[in-house]
């Protein structure tokens, strides 16, 4: 099996090699991703990356054909990387005259045993000047790409939100963020400009710039395989998932990512699902190892308290999930019922985050025990105490920390009749924050011991200690006071629901006592702020009344300006848009002219006349950008026909002039929009 293991694993490295010589696609995770959308079918994915009638050549071109068989490879079979590495051969004389014609050039790519020929077409780029006020930015982009994109690398540039952000100066009107810059046929080079409303530059502009940067840094990952003794040289961008990055290596070395045993990741990379820009690695380079996990099996010998069985190999759990990924205890599997065999604890031992550990301990709660329980509360034991104590006094409430222990034999018990009765659930829930944590491994009981120490002091901890396992599980009852915390109650597992209920209830009338002398004090204390506040705001009001006559003219001034430079901006980009529709605009045919010539008179609203010919195969959008470049755009002006009333400016833009029946001649006029 692992002989067939390293060989699939070099099939794999064979066919990414070929693929990436025959594409030129550098980036090594966007290969993967390709070949795998295809099931590693080398042609297929090659056919899905250069479409045929620009990419594999015809059996038609017999000339290429027959160069594909003289300087293709051997019939014999030969090793993957020398038939990766098989040069090009040089063109004949015989090829150069028979083949067709082409911008593109080609490049033979062999594809196992047979021969095929690959054109090497490179995407069509095209040049942006996109000017906004005093701004300039240069951009460059395959046509692939779409407004949307541009918008994108404006808002890096400018610091303008792309929503915020009006593009001008397409040849074909108004265009959407989806539209493809290859549907407008765009010549070589353009100019737009940016139309913005009046909006302040935000503060978290350089922020979002940082953010994009490194999410475009391209990271070197070398990961070492420990098993097959090798390493990958793997670039990465930085938007990439460490899951995608997981998932790929699962490609190379054929080991199920849940099988996957990893070295070298930093703490901060807490989450599959983070970035690697965000996930804390090393930039420009990054070093990891991975290996397949150990089986349970052989990882360990069986134990007397309880033994795994484990009836599937190490090559099959490729293909078979754990029992425990659908919901099937190992112990019910086999029949081994007893509670020192549970598969899950409570709480994992020594976890970082105190939130993650009370998700887990909420989720094995409601499995054993079912869904009616307290509502524990998710957070650190900071966070709880905060929200009980801390918040206006009419909102308070006691905390109850509810400490687990499954080596006791009272916990399932007291869960299971005592904090699932419905009486104690609504009780707590209703007066109480309650917080929970499991004291069964020793690591947990340390760290909870620590924690007691910094927020109750040590007279509670030493309290804990106190207890025996067969004492758990515990409910603390705890209350805030102005000094310190105390804790009003300790409730043991030995206990019922009855004297629960009275202990409970008994800890909120000492609560309710104290609580209504801080709600007393503390609307004492609001009533003086409120007459303070009332004087302060007395004294500001005077303040501002004589700040504002001093400040009317010079706000009055100060939006003269500012409407005036809005005007002038506004006519700078208007006139900006003319130049560039009026140089755009294809040259005036001559009368002798062999087509046929289109004469157009246009009225004006002042009574003014233009006069030019157009060809009659132009397109109405020529007309349309000669009107705007006179002063008068297609948004605030519309061009209507003598007799009949027609609407010019309502047809089609790609239409001609000849099937606007403009021909030979007509006198239009301009009349400014509702």
């Amino acid at each position: 099996m692992a002989s067939d293991s390293g060989d699939s694993n070099m099939d794999r490295e064979m066919i990414l090699a070929d693929f990436q010589a025959c594409t030129g696609i550098d980036n090594i995770a966007e290969a993967i991703t390709l070949l795998e959308l295809n099931n590693w079918d080398l042609v297929a994915a090659i056919n899905g990356v250069i479409p045929q009638e620009n990419g594999i050549l015809q059996s038609d071109f017999t000339s290429e054909a027959s160069q594909a068989t003289m300087y293709g490879p051997p019939s014999h079979p030969e090793p993957a990387d020398a038939a990766a590495r098989s040069a090009v051969p040089p063109p004949s004389s015989s090829s150069s005259s028979s083949s067709p014609p082409s911008s593109s050039t080609s490049a033979f790519c062999p594809i196992n045993s047979s021969t095929r020929h690959i054109v090497e077409r490179q995407p069509r780029m095209i040049n942006f000047t996109v000017e906004y006020r005093q701004k300039s930015v240069e951009l460059m982009l395959a046509e692939s790409s779409t407004v949307g994109d541009i918008k994108g690398i404006l808002q890096t540039e400018l610091g303008i939100p792309a929503s915020k952000m009006h593009l001008k100066g397409w040849k074909s009107g108004d265009v959407s963020d989806s539209t493809v810059l290859r549907s407008l046929h765009l010549p070589k080079n353009n100019t737009l400009y940016v139309l913005t409303p009046d909006i302040a530059p935000t503060a978290s502009t350089s922020k979002n710039s940082a953010l994009q940067d490194s999410l475009s840094q391209n990271f070197l990952l070398v990961i070492n395989h420990r098993e097959a003794q090798r390493d990958y040289s793997l670039n990465f961008p930085g938007s990439k998932t460490i899951q995608e990055v997981k998932r790929n290596i699962s490609d190379l070395t054929n080991i199920p990512v849940r099988h996957q045993q990893w070295e070298g990741w930093p703490a901060s990379a807490s989450d599959d699902s983070m970035t690697l820009a965000l996930s804390g690695i090393s930039y420009p380079c990054h070093h990891l190892s991975v290996c397949r996990r150990s089986s349970p099996a052989n990882a360990q010998e069986p134990t007397e308290e309880c033994t795994d069985v484990h009836m599937i190999s190490d090559s099959e759990g490729d293909d078979f999930e754990d029992a425990s990924e659908f919901g099937v205890d190992d112990s019910e599997m086999f029949g081994m019922s007893s509670s020192s065999c549970r598969k899950s604890p409570m709480m994992p031992e020594n976890s970082e985050n105190e939130a993650d550990a009370l998700l887990h301990f909420t989720a094995e709660f409601s499995s054993r025990y079912g869904e009616t329980h307290p509502m524990f509360y998710i957070g650190s034991l900071e966070a709880a105490s905060q929200e009980a104590f801390y918040g206006k006094a009419r909102d308070r409430k006691l905390l109850a920390i509810y400490l687990h222990n499954d080596d006791s034999v009272l916990s399932n018990v007291f869960c299971s009749q005592m904090m699932c009765a419905d009486s104690i659930v609504s009780y707590l829930s209703q007066n109480f924050i309650t917080w929970a944590w499991d004291v069964t491994k020793e690591a947990n009981k340390a760290r909870l011991l620590t924690m007691c120490t910094r927020h109750f002091g040590s007279v509670v901890t030493q309290t804990i200690r106190t207890y025996k396992t067969d004492q758990f599980p515990l409910l603390l009852i705890v209350m805030g006071k102005r000094t310190s915390n105390e804790v009003l109650n300790v409730i043991q597992g030995n206990t019922t629901v009855d004297e629960l209920m009275m202990r409970l209830m008994g800890a909120m009338e000492i609560f309710t006592a104290q609580q209504q002398e801080d709600i007393k004090d503390e609307d004492e204390r609001e009533a003086r702020e409120m007459v303070k506040r009332e004087q302060d705001e007395a004294y500001r009001l005077s303040l501002e009344a004589d700040r504002k006559k001093r400040e009317a003219q010079e706000r009055e001034e100060a939006e003269q300006v500012r409407l005036e430079q809005m005007r002038k901006e506004q006519e700078e980009e208007k006139e900006a848009i003319r130049l560039s529709l009026e140089q755009a605009l294809p040259a005036e045919p001559g009368e002798e002219s062999g087509e046929q010539i289109s004469k157009l008179r246009i009225r004006t609203p002042s009574g003014e006349f233009l006069e030019r010919r157009f060809l009659g195969s132009c397109k109405l959008q020529v007309l349309f950008d000669f009107v705007a470049s006179k002063g008068f755009p297609f948004e605030e002006f519309k061009i209507l026909t003598t007799f009949p009333r027609r609407n010019i400016t309502q047809l089609d833009p790609g239409s001609t002039l000849l099937e606007a029946k403009l021909f030979p001649q007509e006198t239009l006029f301009l009349e400014a929009k509702e």
